[in-house]
């Protein structure tokens, strides 16, 4: 018997293949199961318990989905915290415009869809980014604010569903006063709004369920057939669902609505098509405690008066259709949380912070583009 057989069998396997397996399994059970992941690599001992080995290996994330080391750095633990920290400090934004360090930045992990969850990994990138480009913002909620507003406006660009793109002039003024008070540096927004339109965002894993489509644009348009208030005749709409307000139009050109829904303690359903003259019917109608949907609408005459519906009932010409308004007016509706986040740190960083201000003027002008 050659010696090399006899070896294999006096130690079947010899120690580093052993390694290079539990290391795969540790891998497989990551993206099933990122903790357990990480605790079966931890007591192989191919994994030191400290945030800063675990956060390389997340970083390097050879073999790892990045689904998955999303949901590990978005966990509330103090560790995960930490873990998320490392990892950030992992990537390096130094003289980057704020366009490619997202990009950096939003490749390595997917963000997750919790508000929470994207608001601390969120707020630990502008820290690093600020902290690796001192001369650029004031604040980091400046930073904060602008990353979403960059992430908002790769929707705006490359979403088909949005027919109307914003112009640099909007994009610019969507951020006035986001600086402490003060407008941040034409050249550098300019830059910005340069990069989206020339490349999107790729985005990990990109199955729709997705920051980047849900929150921003829900939106949606398209003829649907509307059943009338006192008069239960039916007449073909053009509808546009956009911030949550409904409304439609007599003709896709009309620049005034013939009426506006806004979305605010509604509700929305499938009708049983037994109840109506037309297939593939889906209803608003007022939530518990509301007696009335508030509506508005203009009447023959052109004036405007309130809409008394209790339920709007409309018909799609397809089941898919169907299917499709009722998730975005879900979407719609059921007002995302990180809205408000974000909301509230705008106004963090519109505030104007006098000491901090006349600082940093001098150094604007080198604002890099």
């Amino acid at each position: 018997m050659p010696l090399a057989a006899a070896t294999s069998l006096a130690n079947p396997q010899p120690k580093n293949h052993t390694r290079t397996k539990q290391t795969s399994i540790g891998r497989k059970k990551f993206n099933m199961d990122p903790k357990k992941g990480i605790e079966y690599l931890l007591e192989h001992g191919l994994l030191q318990a400290t945030a800063d080995d675990v956060a390389a290996f997340l970083y390097k994330g050879e073999g790892l989905n990045k689904t998955a080391i999303g949901d590990y750095l978005g966990e509330r633990s103090d560790f995960n915290e930490k873990v998320l920290r490392a990892f950030v400090d992992l990537h390096d934004f130094t003289d980057l415009i704020l366009v490619q360090a997202l990009r950096q930045f939003l490749w390595s992990f997917r963000l997750p869809g919790e508000a929470q969850k994207i608001d601390r990994m969120m707020e630990c990138f502008a820290q690093r980014y600020c902290q690796l480009n001192p001369n650029i913002f004031t604040n980091t909620d400046t930073c904060y604010v602008l990353s979403f507003a960059i992430i908002m406006l790769n929707t705006s660009l490359h979403n088909p569903s949005v027919k109307d793109k914003p112009t640099v002039e909007q994009f610019i003024s969507m951020n006035r006063g986001i600086n402490n008070g003060g407008d941040l540096p034409r050249e550098l927004l300019e830059s910005l709004y340069e990069s989206i339109k020339t490349e999107p965002f790729k985005i990990p894993e990109d199955d729709g369920n997705d920051l980047m489509h849900t929150f921003f644009n829900p939106d949606k348009e398209g003829w649907l057939w509307k059943q009338g208030g006192r008069y239960k005749s039916w007449k073909r709409r053009w509808f546009i669902l956009n911030d949550n307000c409904l409304y439609y139009f007599e003709y896709t050109t009309d620049k005034e609505p013939r009426g506006i829904i806004p979305l605010e303690n509604i509700e929305v359903r499938e009708a049983a098509d037994r109840h109506t003259s037309k297939p593939h019917c889906f209803e608003l109608y007022a939530a518990a405690g509301t007696d009335f949907i508030k509506a508005c609408k203009t009447d023959s005459e052109g004036k405007v008066v309130e809409g008394k519906h209790t339920v709007y009932r409309m018909s799609a010409a397809t089941s898919e259709e169907k299917d499709e308004w009722i998730k975005c007016l879900r979407q719609s509706i059921s007002h995302n949380p990180f809205y408000d986040m974000l909301a509230a740190r705008k106004k963090k960083a519109q505030k104007t912070n006098a000491h901090h201000h006349h600082h940093h003027h001098s150094q604007h002008h080198n604002a890099r583009s």
